[in-house]
């Protein structure tokens, strides 16, 4: 990787940790959500477990969101940073690794045995993403240690690529195999979790290593108090600062698009009766190019600078949202995660290098990315709700308009009122990334006529 050697020991280090943390992202977030929906279609309500996928994320969202910013707070005092870090990292890997049993549990006995299963996945799943989004508060803080503002785009944007390449290609790949070579889908299963939970601490260790937080004030007596009056101080400094305020607001609104897309298209793909197999093909695809197109918008951002090509990354996405709209078979799936790869990894990674070079106090970074963090959660709590809110109201009136009930459906019905409702909800998550487009291309651009800082 002769690209690396621009960059210094500590921003590899910390790079690592989106190496190590993308086997969560993809296996996780990808993977999971088919194997519980065959966990689902065996208990009593096997009606929408889209939906019920959809309301267990944004629970998972929630906590992270309303913990926030008094989690970047304590990140703030010296010497915290690391150790909140790696709490939250521990009890993601553990949570993984519990993971890890449930496809061997017997969950085909009987209803109460799938329910019982299904209920663990959820609370294992929503703890994973617990540990997963709180360790990545400490993580983005970190940014400011490691590196300097004019280095920011290309540490985050190569961050995110090496992600691409890694965590995320690697155990899909391992998991792909073991299927083509016969290994049995649950025992694969129970392997690419286990996978999942060693490949994200080891390549953990890196970053625990060799990053250090270099600012932020020793423990005092007393810090905890004030700590969480300071929590309420830069609200009010984040409302008073318009071109902050502004884009956090608008990147609430366009993220939602990406991780909703991301959190729900497996979900969505299985619920429109699509092959596993290949919508698994399509998501290595999608972390194959991630680090190409990483890079390519790293050099293009160089040139025609962040905010330029976050707007890009914006418009691709509402384009995303209306193609899912009419999607209906699997090469449609396929035109659809390269249509993600192209901008999936740039948006996020300039949109977290754009929001440090905002923050006015860079030794407060850990509090204002815990800000950054509830903006970016609770986007992710209104995309899953809208999608999982809109396609069950859908289902429900198509199930209604047939004269059918939930007791009175045969599974065949229910599986195709499934199928035509899905497309709503991906749809309606249209309306929030147009939102956030109205306000990133027409208001913040006013906002920051006259501002020193540049994004």
């Amino acid at each position: 990787m002769g690209f690396l050697k621009k960059f210094t020991k500590q921003e590899i280090s910390w790079m690592m940790y989106d190496w190590a943390n993308s086997a969560h992202s993809v296996i996780v977030v990808t993977i999971l959500p088919i194997f519980f929906d065959s966990v689902a279609s065996c208990t009593a309500d096997s009606v929408s477990s889209m939906s019920t996928w959809g309301y267990a994320t944004s629970i998972a969202m929630a906590i992270v969101a309303l913990a926030a910013p008094f989690l970047g707070v304590f990140g703030d005092i010296r010497g915290m940073r690391k150790k909140l870090f790696t709490a939250f990292l521990l009890l993601g890997v553990v949570s993984v690794t519990g993971l890890a049993f449930t496809p061997l549990m017997d969950f085909t006995s009987s209803t109460a045995a799938a329910s019982k299963v299904a209920m663990l996945v959820l609370v294992l799943y929503i703890l994973s993403t617990i540990g997963f989004d709180a360790s990545c508060i400490y993580y983005d803080a970190f940014l400011t240690d490691v590196t300097t503002e004019d280095r920011m785009d290309s540490v985050s944007t190569l961050g995110y690529g090496l992600g691409y390449i890694g965590g995320s290609t690697i155990p899909l790949l391992i998991f792909l195999i073991m299927n083509a070579v016969g290994v049995p889908m649950l025992t694969s299963l129970a392997i690419i979790f286990a996978i999942t939970a060693v490949w994200w601490l080891v390549f953990s260790l890196p970053l625990l290593k060799n990053c250090e937080q270099t600012t932020g004030k020793p423990y005092e007596k007393g810090d905890v108090g004030a700590s969480i009056k300071n929590v309420f101080t830069t609200m009010k400094e984040i409302g008073a600062d318009k071109p902050m305020l502004v884009y956090i607001l608008s990147y609430f609104f366009y993220i939602d698009g990406v991780h909703t897309i991301i959190s729900m298209s497996t979900s969505y793909g299985t619920n429109l009766g699509l092959d596993s197999a290949g919508m698994l093909l399509a998501l290595l695809l999608v972390q194959v190019l991630g680090l190409p197109f990483c890079l390519l918008y790293m050099k293009l951002a160089a040139k025609f600078g962040a905010r330029t090509m976050v707007g890009v990354g914006i418009c691709v996405y509402m384009f995303i949202c209306v193609f899912a709209y009419f999607m209906n078979s699997l090469w449609q799936f396929w035109m659809l995660a390269v249509l993600c790869a192209t901008s999936q990894g740039g948006i996020q990674a300039l949109s977290r290098s754009m929001f440090g070079k905002l923050i006015p106090d860079k030794a407060r970074s850990g509090e204002f990315f815990g800000f950054f963090d509830i903006f970016g959660k609770f986007s992710s709590i209104l995309g899953p709700t809208l999608v999982g809110v809109v396609s069950a109201f859908a289902a429900n009136k198509m199930m209604a308009d047939q004269g059918l009930t939930a007791a009175t459906a045969t599974a065949e019905q229910v599986d195709a009122i499934n199928k035509a409702a899905g497309p709503y909800g991906i749809l309606s998550v249209i309306l929030i990334i147009i939102a956030g487009a109205v306000l990133y291309f027409a208001v913040l651009p006013r906002t920051l006529q006259g501002d020193q800082r540049k994004i």
